[in-house]
């Protein structure tokens, strides 16, 4: 199967914190995701909302350090992102991206992990997500919470990470020539840029290893959705 262009969504402006599309008087409100820019996990529905044309408020979490509830919009996991809207919430980033591709008045032809059908394919989305499990590990263990980088927890994460990218890069030309298409968006290719670009953010590995995921990474980038959700520390309250 060919390997699909990307195609841009929509153009964005951004006015006091809130993302929105066309968004006039008397509009319904916009549904709230509630995460970190610095996080590749929120970053993930982001793409996803500026693909969709899903005019939004974006609610950053300051400080991943506390441990009550109610800062992650109420997640009993104390893990972001959310999505508020109409009173309900959504937990985590792909059901995240799911609601909002239900509820968007652009209909893209999106590719779910369920509609991967080869192995390859089904093995490179699971090991993206244990890549963005192990960033997540590494950074909060030995930035946030300061503990020794030597620690068996983390020399066994990092080089389970590093044999993650090592087999994406490997095999990613295979993994994408069998991703259907045509199509707008995948799940897949969404969370592997996410992932790849928070490399060049967060250094718990060199991304100079892994030239395909670089190039796919550079490719992706050029996307809107991907320029408009830079990685970044959300400024303090007071700021």
């Amino acid at each position: 199967m060919g390997r699909a262009r990307f195609r841009p969504v929509g153009a964005f402006r951004r006015e006091r914190g809130v993302d929105m599309q066309h968004v006039h008087a008397g509009a319904a409100k916009p549904v709230q995701i509630i995460g970190r820019s610095s996080s590749h996990f929120t970053r993930v529905p982001l793409v996803f909302a500026h693909e969709l044309g899903v005019p939004f408020e974006f609610v950053p979490i300051h400080d991943m350090t506390v441990v009550d509830p109610a800062l992650y919009a109420g997640n009993p996991a104390l893990k972001l992102p959310t999505l508020r809207r109409a009173g309900s919430l959504v937990f985590g980033a792909e059901n995240i991206c799911r609601a909002l591709a239900d509820d968007a008045d652009a209909k893209l032809r999106i590719v779910w992990p369920e509609q991967l059908r080869t192995d390859v394919a089904r093995n490179a989305q699971e090991l993206v997500w244990h890549g963005m499990a192990a960033q997540v590990q590494l950074v909060f263990g030995t930035v946030i919470a300061k503990l020794p980088a030597d620690n068996l927890y983390f020399t066994k994460s990092l080089q389970g990470f590093a044999g993650a990218l090592g087999w994406l890069d490997e095999h990613l030309p295979r993994v994408l020539d069998t991703l259907p298409s045509p199509r707008d968006l995948s799940l897949l290719e969404v969370t592997l840029f996410c992932l790849v670009d928070h490399l060049s953010f967060r250094s718990t590995l060199p991304v100079e290893p892994y030239p395909a995921l670089v190039r796919f990474a550079e490719e992706f980038a050029r996307r809107p959705s991907a320029a408009r959700t830079p990685y970044r520390f959300d400024p303090p309250p007071d700021a």
